[in-house]
């Protein structure tokens, strides 16, 4: 299965499988190892054996096919003095409860069309890209990033995606380290919100 169609397989959002491939190392909660553990033994015979065997093969990174990393459109929409977040339903996997509007860009995909069309999907907000603002592995999600400076053009903010989201806000740009840690923020992110005209 793809990371899609494992994600709903399982029930669960995209973006936390996604977490799972890039952080490997993390500990799952009691609830989704559980469910986990449901789908391996349902699993056939066949399957289960392909995955045992994936598990005892060494690692050759000479002989390791490598597969595309994950990359992640970032939209940081401005309005105003705002900026346009979300609030992730599923921080606990990913260490991220607020964030900007971002989705998964898949192999050969236009990254910059991908956060245009995210920010519409999941808060219902119309925007337009004026600027690329540069890119980055995520400190915590281990995710490649790439951000988008976004200008607001019509729509109200709501909430369109419950499946992976609590809320959508617009947050004050002075305010946003009271949503977002610092450490978090990219900083070509906070020097264009910095030099944005209210």
């Amino acid at each position: 299965m793809s990371q899609d169609e494992f994600a709903d397989h399982l029930g669960v959002a995209r973006r936390t499988v996604a977490t799972w491939h890039a952080r490997p190392e993390m500990v799952l909660r009691s609830e989704v190892q559980r469910a986990l553990d449901t789908v391996h033994e349902r699993a056939s015979d066949g399957v289960r054996a392909r995955f045992a065997l994936h598990l005892t093969q060494p690692v050759n990174p000479a002989n390791q096919i490598q597969g595309q990393a994950l990359s992640v459109a970032v939209a940081v929409v401005t309005r105003d003095d705002r900026v346009l977040l979300v609030c992730r339903r599923d921080a606990e996997t990913s260490g991220v409860m607020w964030q900007f509007p971002a989705g998964v860009v898949k192999p050969g995909g236009a990254a910059d069309h991908v956060a245009v069309r995210e920010t519409l999907a999941e808060t219902g907000v119309h925007c337009t890209v004026r600027a690329f603002l540069g890119e980055r592995i995520h400190p915590v999600t281990g995710v490649h990033c790439t951000y988008w400076l976004c200008d607001y053009l019509a729509g109200e903010a709501e909430n369109r995606d419950t499946d992976e989201n609590i809320s959508t806000i617009w947050a004050p740009r002075a305010a946003l380290t009271r949503f977002i840690p610092a450490e978090q923020l990219y900083p070509p992110v906070l020097a264009a919100l910095e030099e944005e005209p209210a």
